[in-house]
């Protein structure tokens, strides 16, 4: 081989040799770059890991001081509703014994206003407007008490413990401080038909009978039933109502 040929193979070899240098040193270069990129990267990604756990820590310690607080609200609100219920029951009681101190003062009431002779004007006639107005949803635009009327004509004369009138009624009422059956029976056969012969003036309207008293046994609130007559008496002591409405208005 001549020397010329020998010179030409290695200026081949030496440019080869230097391209593949080249070309090493770039790959070097991007790898260096890429690994400085992806150091930087991890680093930042490492950074932000530790804000995110240092945030979750900070969160935790958030959300224990919560359920600590939600806790002592918890106790709080089941002290408080303990202390409810022990109102409530307290309450409970005091209603109880001012509802029977108050059965008892108008028991009482009562039975004093029997001794009095003031039974009618005291408790019966007080209640007529409120219960009638009640039951029969009509205004009472009439109520007396106490009234005698005498008929020289008809040699008739009555008295009647509580006349009371409505647009569409009238209302007889009839009162006894200790209730009998044969006083229903006498009110009805007696006292009714001399309200009618006595207030003609009241023939238009609907007579509507009731027989009053403090309190009565239920087997004579049963006969007032059958008589077809209105029982008004307390309830229970605690107020005056019509025991046996009800029964009345059934067909």
């Amino acid at each position: 081989m001549t020397s010329p040929e020998i010179e030409e193979r290695f200026t081949t070899v030496e440019a080869a040799l230097a391209e593949y240098i080249i070309t090493t040193n770039r790959s070097q270069l991007r790898l260096e770059r890429t690994l400085e990129q992806l150091s930087k990267e991890m680093k930042e990604f490492k950074d932000e890991m530790k804000e995110f756990k240092d945030e979750m820590k900070d969160f935790k310690d958030e959300m224990k001081d919560f359920k600590d607080e939600m806790k002592d609200f918890k106790d709080e609100m089941k002290d408080f509703k303990d202390e409810m219920k022990d109102f409530k029951d307290e309450m409970k009681s005091y209603k109880e014994e001012s509802r029977q101190e108050f059965r008892e003062m108008k028991k009482q009431w009562g039975e004093l206003a029997n001794k009095m002779g003031t039974l009618v004007e005291d408790i019966i006639a007080p209640a007529v407007r409120p219960v009638m107005e009640q039951y029969f949803k009509e205004e009472v635009t009439y109520l007396a008490v106490n009234v005698r009327k005498k008929d020289k004509a008809q040699n008739l004369r009555g008295e009647f413990d509580v006349i009371a009138a409505s647009a569409s009624r009238v209302f007889l009422i009839e009162t006894k401080s200790s209730p009998k059956k044969e006083q229903i029976s006498t009110f009805k056969n007696e006292v009714i038909p001399r309200f009618r012969q006595l207030f003609p003036e009241y023939d238009h309207l609907q007579l509507t009978p009731v027989f009053s008293s403090l309190r009565f046994d239920e087997e004579l609130i049963d006969v007032g039933t059958q008589e077809g007559i209105y029982m008004m008496a307390y309830r229970e002591w605690d107020y005056m109502d019509l025991l046996n409405f009800e029964a009345l208005s059934k067909p």
